[in-house]
């Protein structure tokens, strides 16, 4: 072998797998880390079809479904994305492109938005793809008593009509220049209608793979759809997810061979992850952050001081070093991540200080406090270790936390939002106003700390409408600064994405929208 240059396309040709591709590039003095980059430019290229795919989520309930509508955790977001396609996506570069949408035009004001749709896509059980299965597939996260975590995206829609066989028209009650945006949402899957409605658990879309079996908390199983429609996507002939919810028995499974992906590995020892040849652990750093959500209708969160005193009395530094392992950033107590386009720079970045918090206490009237916190690592990896860190650190400012360790099982359902003070975690939205708009907004599905401020709310109705980008920075601006100052989530730190794949896993660029590659790594990745 005389240069990188024919290494390169023996790798090209299939000739050479990654061990050999590595091995003689190093006898031509090329370095570990520059054979890493020239093995994954070049495998790109030419990627393999075929094979059957298994990876080991750490999330996963019994009471799960397939209904987009209640998808809580990666797990179902990514049988979302492997069995439904959506109007938008958005691509592993981080820009917004068309899905089931071939383009989008906005009227002026932003208010009416029209969607020209895909030719010749056919769904799983062979209809035929047009305007009225996107109508049917929106309405069923709007009205009023829809249980959709979507509903707060989809109410501003006041009209949705056909506009011809291959268009769709969306009326909104104001302007919303994000809302292209909005369309990626991993809840708004379009699926086949049928006299208006949807079979919203059948599990039929028009995704890479087509459904086989659905056990809920336990695995789903795949297969390839013959007749995707997305040229140069769906790889593998069968694919499955199974809910490992023991990062050590996850880990294990994937080092064993028993999976050939994980998700959310253990900070505590990737290090060893990373010596194992067979094995690459990844890292992706987006909008991802962990919550720890007070109820604010309930006491003592009820109070702003009890709010701030928390605030002040957790170490953000030392969570990021020790919970973290350095893979992260602290947080601020808003969730705008720091590559956002309105991202506050100029907010004054809270830090851990028991004498501020013992002031705060005092002006709520209290001496010291108890308070209880529900923890599982369900909530995210590390949760628990996060909460009796944080016990640690507030008993120097006079506040006892008693963690309550529940089970992972059921955790979305039987705690989070139902327990009074819990732990959370979100992937972050791309835009400032469907993060706030989903989770801060009064009546919000998924308003988890029950946070209601009415001057919040009402510039967030304001900036939506607003298409000077100038005085819409000022109003997310101010929107963070009210996160921080009066809002009820505690948010200690952004978390990069860590998983780990076994060598013959091939891929592009990672997505870091979401985890898992945009969530799209069952239509993305292949096997080598």
């Amino acid at each position: 072998m005389s240069t990188t240059k024919e290494l390169e396309n023996l790798l090209k040709k299939g000739k050479v797998n990654r061990r050999q591709f590595m091995s003689r590039a190093a006898t031509l003095g090329v370095t570990t880390a520059l054979a890493t980059s020239m093995f994954s430019k070049a495998s790109r290229a030419a990627p393999k079809k075929g094979g059957h795919f298994k990876i080991g989520m750490g999330q996963g309930s019994t009471t799960d479904s397939l209904d987009p509508a209640t998808t809580l955790h990666t797990g179902t977001q990514i049988v979302n994305h492997a069995l439904y396609n959506y109007l938008s996506e958005v691509n592993n570069a981080g820009e917004l492109v068309g899905e089931l949408a071939a383009s989008w035009e906005a009227e002026p004001g932003a208010k009416v938005w029209n969607m020209k749709l895909q030719k010749g896509v056919t769904f799983h059980n062979g209809k035929s793809f047009g305007p009225d299965d996107v109508i049917a597939s929106i309405n069923h996260h709007r009205g009023k008593d829809s249980k959709s975590a979507a509903k707060p995206i989809v109410d501003p829609i006041t009209d949705i009509t056909a506009d011809g066989s291959d268009g769709v028209k969306f009326t909104l009650s104001g302007g919303n220049a994000d809302f292209p945006f909005l369309m990626s949402d991993y809840h708004l899957a379009i699926l086949p209608s049928k006299d208006g409605k949807i079979d919203a658990t059948g599990g039929i879309g028009s995704g890479a793979f087509s459904l086989e079996k659905f056990d809920p908390g336990v695995n789903i199983t795949m297969k390839k759809n013959p007749n995707y429609w997305k040229s140069g996507k769906g790889h593998f002939d069968s694919a499955e997810i199974v809910v490992i919810a023991d990062v050590a028995a996850r880990t294990n499974a994937l080092s064993t061979g028993a999976t050939m992906a994980m998700d959310r590995c253990d900070l505590k020892t990737v290090h060893l992850l990373k010596r194992n040849n067979n094995i690459k652990v990844t890292k992706n750093t987006g909008t991802q952050h962990y919550t720890l959500p007070m109820n604010a209708g309930i006491a003592p969160f009820d109070n702003v001081d009890v709010r701030l005193a928390l605030k002040n009395a957790i170490d953000r530094e030392a969570l990021v070093k020790t919970v973290l392992r350095g893979y992260g950033a602290v947080g601020n107590d808003h969730p705008i991540g720091a590559s956002q386009m309105y991202f506050n720079k100029d907010l004054k970045q809270r830090v851990y200080d028991p004498e501020k918090a013992k002031f705060h206490l005092k002006k709520a009237g209290m001496s010291s406090l108890d308070v209880t916190l529900s923890a599982a690592d369900a909530a995210f990896a590390g949760a628990v270790d996060t909460a009796v860190l944080f016990k640690e650190h507030a008993a120097k400012a006079g506040i006892n936390i008693t963690v309550n360790r529940v089970p992972n099982d059921g955790y979305w359902s039987n705690v989070w939002m139902k327990d009074p003070w819990s732990m959370s975690y979100w992937g972050g939205r791309p835009t400032e106003d469907w993060m706030f708009s989903q989770a801060y907004a009064a009546g919000a599905e998924w308003n988890e700390s029950f946070w209601n401020n009415e001057r919040f709310n009402k510039i967030l109705l304001e900036a939506r409408a607003e298409l000077d980008t100038g005085k819409r920075r000022e109003m997310y601006y101010e929107m963070q600064q009210l996160c921080r100052d009066d809002g009820s989530a505690l948010i200690p730190m952004f978390a990069s994405y860590v998983g780990a794949l076994a060598n013959n896993v091939g891929h592009d660029a990672m997505g870091a929208n979401w985890d898992m590659d945009g969530l799209r790594c069952m239509e993305r990745w292949w096997l080598e």
